[in-house]
């Protein structure tokens, strides 16, 4: 029941930004010059037959935020059961389209355009605000979803901060024709967004990457719509449709920057009830480990003696002895330290056994210490 409620609300607060676009655009803005009557009349009993030209835009979004209030309260009632951070959910929605409906009708009265700025922007936060309770009242969005990265959320964060502030860039500009922020944020917004995006789809979620597909698509028709609205408004370049077309492309630009406003506050929603990737962190402590304290772990299975033996020349660290080496070739290397050590030295530790009696007085006449006398020569007779 209460999904049902959040996309029914949902729904019509787009038909009501369309609306908002269209009395925006046309001028019609102060077509009803009175709040909350109509030309004296109550709201809800205005004649439709002087629903003509600026009137129909406004009355008629007039009549849509009417709708759109008692939704509110409608869904606010059924969150109210669920209790917990639904409820709250529910609370805040009334009281921003209370708050949204007051600024609205003062904009009327008191001919600011700063309420409109506020008016625009809010309506906006509205939207995402309904997108969000629309994926927790979804059966699937109370499943957990597929794990994130740590680093990944925070980039969802700052995109939808990002996103939201073009918004407000955008409100600006319709009402005080500021193009410069509004420019600067949509370079941010198309270098930062489609990789967020593109990262969200390879995560395989249930909900994450459906919705990264369809922001991506959103994007790339925003980025026409854009383009076309600025040349419509600040170019004298012809446009098909003239005075149509430069009506409607920024109503569907506007339009179209709701829907990616609620996607990604919908993504975002979504990975901050995921489950941190501890894999990530886990490789990155063991590479940090490992490059403190200079040992790269086991040697890999694939190097070859000779391999193994240059990697350990160059770390300090040698590795245990090679296994494959032949009788001959470890006594080799056993003699060859002790070799070594001697010829430093100066005291070799034996003469080896296998000299003859004249190679063992040879090489103590070269070194300076005899060892054991020859045998004794015996005199001939």
């Amino acid at each position: 029941m209460a999904h049902r409620l959040a996309l029914s609300t949902l729904a019509a607060t787009c038909v009501l930004i369309l609306l908002g676009g269209l009395v925006t655009n046309t001028g019609a803005a102060l077509a009803v010059p009175d709040w909350p009557s109509t030309f004296g009349y109550n709201m809800v009993l205005f004649p439709w037959s002087r629903m003509v030209g600026g009137i129909l835009y406004e009355h008629s979004h007039r009549l849509m935020g009417a709708l759109v209030g008692l939704l509110t309260l409608a869904l606010a009632g059924a969150l109210w059961r669920a209790g917990g951070r639904l409820r709250r959910l529910g609370l805040v929605a009334v009281a921003v389209v209370l708050a949204q409906g007051v600024l609205g009708g003062l904009r009327v009265v008191l001919l600011e355009d700063t309420l409109a700025i506020i008016h625009g922007s809010l309506a906006q936060a509205f939207f995402a605000l309904l997108a969000a309770i629309a994926l927790l009242t979804a059966p699937r969005g109370r499943v957990a979803g597929a794990p994130v990265e740590p680093a990944l959320k925070g980039l969802v964060v700052v995109a939808t901060a990002l996103l939201y502030a073009q918004i407000v860039f955008g409100a600006l500009l319709t009402h005080a024709g500021r193009i410069d922020l509004h420019l600067a944020g949509a370079v941010l917004v198309f270098a930062m967004v489609p990789i967020v995006a593109a990262r969200l789809r390879r995560t395989g979620d249930a909900v994450a990457a459906p919705v990264s597909r369809l922001l991506l698509v959103l994007l790339g028709v925003q980025l026409l719509l854009g383009v076309g609205s600025f040349l419509a408004r600040f170019s004298s370049l012809w446009i098909p449709g003239e005075q149509i077309t430069v009506t409607l492309l920024p109503v569907a630009h506007r339009l179209v920057g709701s829907l990616i406003l609620g996607a990604i506050v919908v993504l975002a929603v979504r990975v901050s009830t995921a489950e941190t990737d501890p894999q990530p962190i886990d490789r990155a402590r063991r590479s940090h480990a490992a490059s403190i304290s200079g040992h790269t772990g086991s040697e890999p299975a694939s190097r070859t003696p000779l391999q193994r033996s240059h990697a350990a020349s160059l770390s300090g660290h040698p590795g245990p002895a090679p296994t494959s080496r032949t009788p001959l070739q470890q006594t080799r290397v056993d003699r060859a330290p002790r070799s070594h050590a001697a010829s430093i030295s100066g005291h070799p530790e034996s003469a080896p056994t296998s000299r003859t009696p004249l190679q063992q007085t040879h090489a103590a006449s070269i070194s300076g210490h005899p060892g054991s006398e020859p045998p004794a020569r015996h005199s001939l007779p």
